[in-house]
């Protein structure tokens, strides 16, 4: 069956998802568990309470519990989705499945020695054509859930970002000294590289983000510039279309 959409804005749509979940078994994105698993052995200790947004039906969840990460907090903003997962791994304690939103976590204060995403956020900048400069409306969302993020680590806490997103852009994003962490990056992948962000909850920023914070404090107006990207027809990789 085929799961790509008319068009890349329906990415964002839940009842694409829902739609979607109701036949799919399982989709990687940036691909499988395996791949970066040594990066994230480094920053995530097997007694972690962990948090994964957006977790689809990817097997990363349970190819994390298969390694020895017994508590892991899965949600998706797909009903669907969240059931079927929940349905499919009702016989591993410790994993627990629920519908929310990743602007909303109905989670206290501090919950969460880390939280995981991989490109959850990607999927929410679908629409964005330039890495320059991105909507309003999509930097709003994104701040509203880097927001909730560090809400819900502990001191110390890691929020771990894998993503297509080069640093020179996805930075910009993530290096805010009000998130109250520093960050990290890392990469994994052969041919296309992906990256591995790793906030640490607690910790200043660098003084080279820092600088580049206040740096786009001071200007908010990105030069624009053309981005030249080619459509791959024969594999769903709405990666092709952005570069952020």
């Amino acid at each position: 069956m085929d799961y790509m959409p008319d068009d890349n804005s329906r990415y964002k749509d839940v009842d694409y998802w829902d739609e979607r979940y109701k036949t799919e078994q399982c989709y990687d994105w940036l691909g499988s568990f395996s791949k970066f698993q040594h990066l994230l052995e480094e920053h995530v200790k097997k007694e972690d309470g962990i948090l994964i947004l957006g977790c689809g039906n990817s097997s990363m969840s349970s190819d994390m519990y298969s390694a020895g990460y017994r508590s892991i907090t899965n949600i998706d903003y797909s009903s669907v989705c969240i059931s079927t997962m929940a349905a499919r791994y009702n016989d591993c304690p410790g994993m627990t499945w629920h519908q929310m939103d990743v602007r909303q976590l109905c989670f206290p204060a501090a919950s969460f020695d880390v939280i995981l995403e991989k490109a959850t956020l990607d999927a929410i900048m679908v629409e964005e054509k330039s890495p320059w400069q991105v909507s309003p409306q999509t930097a709003c969302f994104v701040h509203q859930a880097l927001t909730e993020i560090s809400r819900c680590l502990k001191p110390g806490g890691r929020f771990i970002s894998v993503t297509f997103a080069q640093p020179f852009f996805r930075k910009r994003l993530y290096a805010r000294a009000e998130y109250n962490w520093s960050i990290k990056q890392y990469s994994y992948g052969e041919g296309f590289e992906y990256f591995v962000y790793v906030m640490t909850k607690g910790e200043q920023l660098s003084p080279e983000d820092a600088a580049m914070e206040k740096k786009l404090l001071e200007d908010t107006k990105s030069a624009p510039t053309t981005i030249t990207s080619t459509q791959n027809e024969d594999k769903e990789d709405f990666l092709s279309n952005i570069d952020l």
